[in-house]
């Protein structure tokens, strides 16, 4: 048996593992399949790395967060653990090279975003590694009915077939119970094996404040309390909206959402990690795979569209163990606001269809051509062209994507690509240049191979460290060189592809099945009514409704929300009721509620609010008019 607690003492430099860590290891360590349910701050990293550790070949580390990817690479190398990575951004020489490492360079990690997992030049080295284990980080994203879906996850399922008897452990912060039965069947488990963490947060206070003027109450909250904040906000619009308007009151702030590029993300997020700027405003976007565990304030200036979503997020604040605070703010619009992303995420089919129709029109796609064809897809060209909005158009293509009538990927960040138009006897003669720019075409020249025949990957990034240069000067010097037709420039550009995977159909033959539209769209309805819910509900502890809401039942309450301190702050005209006392009132037989009420002597509006309470934790039922006891 793996003496597992010195490989954890070895590199982290701990006594012993935490919670559910040594079950998970000792489960993926005996080659079984194996879910864990451990909610953020639970360590999920180490029920990965100290197995591996323990056996020969390497462990390959599906997720879709390349901050996450690119931590977690440095952290381990900074202990002396061998990693790689391949994420978007990458030249093909260097994905090339690090997939060769990851064969012959006695790596033990190989952190890959599931995209790639279907390219043939992953499969073609994926043959001759030695992988020990497959890791699936946010694993919750492989199923359809979770409030994540990501399409390119179902690809894992064929690399397990290329990789015989290697076990998988699949990791979630979030999943409902019917999400678990669903992850172990699209990842293939040869049995039912899960490990589940209680997702209680105790140093986390859940907060819902009223309010008509979110500005004003937000600006109240960062004043009163101190500490590293994050706000979270819709769309990518407002993050810029409401920074601004916190650097106006004197509060430093960052905004981050994904239409930024990679270099402006690393920087904001330097900055935020490291105290200098003390708020991040932010889309979704931001937060998986960031680790900061000082964070005191997680604040939701507009409503997520799941209570998975919103505890995922919340789940930020306080991973020190310090007492943090998670506060949504509502007001009376959020509601409508929020059920106005129903039609929004699930357009009706006909529009769906439209949509399919427009874009062999987009891409002059005649009937029966198109499979394998890849285009790049700008959606505001197409949306204007079409008179459609964004928003809708997005969510048909995925719902096509489901469908599988074409792929629509995330947008993807292509690297800048240049080529040198001249011949190199004719560059060395060239003059008038400005030494900066003859600077930087020598760096171009060291730093790069076969400028003179293709196009060749570049990092304007990198070229400034090099030349002494800003970022600004070396793109503005390439546009020059391109200008004078010199180079071929092609700078780096964030978009999605439609790839087809099926030629043009028309679309009196084409079905969009049940399972992708109707059940779905159920779903996220109730998912939905469950958030409005938890915000709406302000008697019950908001830490049993989440805990109640992914399958937890729990006996007490946190004392600290909102429910719960405004609870304690009442003045009961009657002596306060326990749960456990209608519980005994109702052992000897069932009983009405009229007649509980005059058994106990109790307040009927107190008594019907636990009533309630204990039938939500299935203490109790009803029957034929009659409360008892669930046995």
């Amino acid at each position: 048996m793996p003496d597992y607690a010195s490989i954890l003492r070895q590199y982290w430099g701990y006594d012993s593992f935490r919670g559910i860590q040594e079950d998970i290891i000792r489960s993926i360590g005996q080659g079984r399949d194996t879910l864990g349910l451990m909610p953020t701050g639970g360590g999920k990293s180490i029920t990965f790395q100290v197995p591996a550790l323990a056996q020969d070949g390497l462990c390959l580390v599906i997720t879709p967060l390349i901050a996450l990817m690119k931590d977690q690479v440095e952290n381990l190398k900074k202990r002396g653990i061998r990693a790689l990575a391949v994420y978007s951004g990458m030249s093909k020489q260097d994905i090339l090279v690090t997939l060769e490492n990851a064969i012959f360079g006695n790596y033990k990690f190989l952190y890959i975003s599931p995209e790639r997992l279907a390219t043939d030049i992953f499969r073609a080295k994926l043959a001759k590694m030695k992988v020990s284990m497959i890791t699936v980080d946010e694993s919750h994203c492989i199923s359809q009915w979770g409030y994540d879906f990501r399409p390119a996850y179902l690809k894992i399922a064929e690399v397990r077939h290329m990789l015989p008897g290697v076990p998988i452990l699949a990791l979630t912060a979030t999943a409902t119970p019917e999400v678990v039965k669903d992850i172990q069947k699209r990842l293939e488990f040869k049995e039912e094996n899960v490990f589940r963490m209680s997702f209680e947060r105790t140093n986390l206070a859940y907060v819902v404040r009223h309010t008509e003027d979110k500005p004003k109450e937000l600006l109240h909250i960062l004043q009163r309390m101190p500490g590293s904040a994050i706000i979270y906000v819709r769309n990518r619009k407002r993050t810029k909206e409401v920074t601004e308007y916190l650097m106006k009151q004197g509060i430093t702030a960052d905004f981050y959402h994904a239409g930024l590029d990679d270099a402006t993300k690393d920087i904001r997020q330097h900055r935020w990690q490291k105290g200098e700027s003390r708020v991040m405003v932010a889309t979704n976007a931001f937060g998986m795979g960031i680790d900061k565990p000082d964070v005191r304030l997680v604040i939701h200036l507009d409503l997520p569209d799941s209570l998975e979503a919103y505890f995922q997020e919340a789940g930020r604040a306080g991973r020190d163990g310090e007492k943090a605070y998670a506060i949504i703010l509502y007001a009376k619009s959020d509601k409508a606001t929020l059920h106005k992303r129903i039609p929004d995420t699930f357009p009706e089919k006909d529009y769906i269809l439209d949509v399919y129709e427009h874009l062999q029109y987009y891409y002059q796609m005649a009937m029966g051509d198109g499979q394998d064809c890849v285009r790049e897809f700008d959606i505001e060209d197409f949306c204007r062209k079409f008179k459609y909005f964004p928003v809708p158009v997005d969510s048909a293509l995925k719902i096509l994507t489901q469908a599988g009538y074409l792929e629509y990927t995330d947008e993807q960040d292509n690297a800048s690509r240049l080529l040198f138009i001249i011949g190199r006897e004719e560059l060395y003669k060239l003059r008038d240049l400005g030494e900066p720019t003859e600077k930087l075409i020598q760096t171009i020249l060291r730093s790069y191979t076969g400028l003179f025949t293709d196009h060749a990957f570049i990092n304007e990034d990198s070229l400034a460290v090099r030349t002494g240069l800003t970022r600004q000067q070396v793109y503005e010097s390439l546009i020059r060189l391109a200008k004078l037709r010199i180079v071929s420039y092609i700078p780096r550009k964030k978009i999605p592809y439609i790839i087809y995977t099926r030629e043009r159909m028309d679309i009196s033959q084409m079905r969009i099945p049940s399972t992708v539209y109707e059940e779905r769209k159920a779903r996220y309805e109730r998912r939905i009514q469950a958030m409005i819910e938890y915000v709406e509900e302000d008697n019950i502890c908001r830490s049993r409704m989440l805990l109640r809401y992914f399958g937890e039942k729990n006996e007490h309450n946190c004392g600290q929300c909102d429910a719960c301190i405004r609870r304690a702050h009442q003045k009961p005209s009657t002596p306060s009721l326990h749960p456990d006392e209608i519980c005994q009132a109702l052992a000897p037989s069932p009983l009405t509620p009229a007649e509980l009420c005059d058994k106990l002597n109790a307040d009927k509006d107190q008594l019907n609010k636990l009533l309630h309470q204990l039938a939500n934790d299935n203490r109790i039922i009803t029957q034929n008019g009659m409360l008892q006891i669930r046995k």
